[in-house]
């Protein structure tokens, strides 16, 4: 690696954490670097990325719980719906090639963007435990959720956002909270089925989580603090979700 590409691995793995700790599709900044940059293969380079997912969120989920956003008894049936479905998308993900679901994730990205910018004061409500959706709406959501995760990474974010804050109305700060402890759950399970495919690059993946760590850190840590972090985490969520449409659509050619 050179020392450019060790700058850009680092540089871009520090904005994708930040990325990933407020909205979501980060990954798609982390997952260039290491194919177009760094010359790793998809299947590699989705195995590779899910070092510094796992790092970031871990420290994301530290900040978050100092500052009394993250609470396991209120969250642990959701997060425990995701593992499994994350564990069902990693081997999935191990046999067939996530490129051959761009077409749909296009369109899916399509749609979250409507979503996301049809009444937005749905976005920045207040958690609200009291109104927990059905167990028959909840298990397969969560489960499709968890096995998007465990599958491709890429987006995940911002459809776990959806689903937390439109489905099981949480805020955002508060499903950013839980989308950070849930994901390093399940990668560390991620990274083991990887690692077993021989899909891992280590030395690659960590000079990429040096970047992503930091970040995800920082923001967690400063969002906590601030009273305006779900305004400006909806506001990023939505140049996010133009950006990945751009990008996939043809528009943006980077």
């Amino acid at each position: 690696m050179t020392l450019t590409q060790f700058a850009i691995a680092v540089g871009g793995g520090f904005i994708a954490g930040g990325i990933n700790t407020l909205a979501g599709n980060g990954s798609a900044i982390t997952l260039t670097i290491l194919t177009e940059v760094l010359g790793l293969s998809p299947n590699v380079a989705n195995g590779t990325n899910r070092i510094g997912v796992f790092t970031q969120s871990v420290a994301a989920s530290r900040a978050f719980w100092k500052h009394g956003m993250l609470d396991l008894r209120r969250d642990g049936r959701y997060i425990a719906l995701i593992t499994l479905g994350a564990i069902l998308g990693v081997w999935t993900a191990t046999q067939v090639s996530n490129a051959q679901f761009r077409t749909v994730f296009s369109y899916l990205m399509v749609v979250m963007l409507v979503v996301i910018l049809v009444d937005p004061k749905r976005w920045l409500r207040q958690t609200e435990v009291h109104r927990r959706p059905p167990m028959w709406l909840a298990v397969p959501l969560f489960l499709a959720l968890g096995f998007y995760g465990g599958f491709i990474q890429m987006g995940m974010g911002v459809f776990f956002l959806a689903v937390m804050v439109l489905g099981a109305r949480y805020s955002l700060m508060d499903a950013n909270a839980v989308k950070a402890f849930v994901i390093a759950l399940y990668t560390v399970i991620v990274i083991a089925i990887f690692q077993y495919r021989g899909l891992i690059d280590w030395k690659v993946g960590a000079v990429m989580a040096l970047g992503q760590t930091a970040g995800g850190w920082l923001t967690a840590h400063y969002a906590g603090q601030w009273p305006r972090a779900n305004v400006w985490a909806h506001r990023l969520l939505v140049v996010m979700v133009l950006l990945a449409v751009a990008k996939l659509f043809g528009i943006l050619s980077w």
